[in-house]
């Protein structure tokens, strides 16, 4: 009976918020408290002129529901976006805490804040502010998003610093000069598609998503916004699919690329961190 009650409780959460879970940004809400789940995400972008071959990396990442308020991320990469080869690029860590929580049937509005920090040992290279998996850096930021029965809107704002060893060298001039610090906005809607009713926490979730992911710098003119459909399956409640494309509607920035696909995976296991009762 004790697992019954738990699984029509993760298929209600998931029934209420499937189409915020979002592909290239996170949410407002946080994942179901004492939940543990694995991600693996693999990012391929395709050859460019200073790289002869296919750039790829793949990020996988432990994610941890504290409570209704706190949930930790903590992730590497690897890949060959710096290097001929295929490697080890990155370490990370991610901390959300929602603040508000307006809940009413069929919709809540809520907001979070959250750190991330990284530390890469990749070479400097473009002037895009990624610490995931290009630069070692800190970023900061707050979340606000708003669920309507099926649809889902979302918008971030977030603060990047960049914290690299060149930032405080006086011996070497860079031409263009390097960027450091920057804002970045995204903004995110998600619809539920499939099903058109729920009656059963097996039924398999098609979601729409639609996101656009701007970056300005603050230490020169230079930015770039990109536009990012995606689609997303859920299947039994607890195992999520994402495939997604990302490209640049306008910007002056120097990228890795201005396209890119991301596919993910991953599966969630509720009450993985709540302690068994005697």
């Amino acid at each position: 009976m004790k697992q019954i009650c738990v699984l029509a409780c993760f298929f209600f959460a998931f029934k209420a918020k499937g189409q915020e879970l979002y592909v290239f940004s996170e949410p407002a809400s946080n994942m179901p408290a004492h939940s543990m789940s694995l991600r693996i995400k693999g990012e391929l972008m395709g050859p460019q002129p200073w790289h002869d071959s296919p750039m790829q990396r793949v990020m996988p990442e432990l994610m941890f529901g504290l409570s209704k308020k706190w949930m930790v991320h903590a992730g590497a990469s690897f890949g060959n976006m710096h290097t001929s080869s295929f490697g080890w690029e990155s370490v990370s860590t991610y901390i959300k805490y929602r603040f508000l929580s307006k809940d009413e049937i069929h919709e809540h509005f809520r907001m979070a804040a959250f750190v991330e920090a990284a530390y890469s040992r990749s070479p400097f290279h473009q002037d895009e502010l990624n610490i995931g998996g290009d630069k070692s850096g800190v970023r900061l930021g707050v979340i606000a998003t708003q669920l309507w029965h099926k649809l889902a809107l979302s918008g971030t704002i977030s603060h990047t610093q960049i914290l690299d060893e060149s930032r405080n060298s006086k011996n070497v001039i860079y031409v263009p000069s390097r960027i450091y610090q920057g804002m970045d906005y995204s903004f995110s809607a998600g619809y539920l598609l499939l099903p058109k009713e729920y009656t059963d926490y097996k039924q398999t979730n098609l979601n729409l998503y639609l996101e656009f992911l701007s970056q300005q710098s603050l230490d020169r003119k230079a930015y770039f916004i990109d536009m990012a459909p995606a689609l997303q399956l859920i299947f039994n409640s607890n195992t999520k699919l994402n495939v997604g494309y990302r490209f640049e509607l306008g910007g002056t920035m120097q990228r890795m690329a201005t396209t890119s696909w991301l596919i993910s995976i991953e599966r969630t296991f509720l009450n993985a961190l709540k302690k068994k009762d005697k």
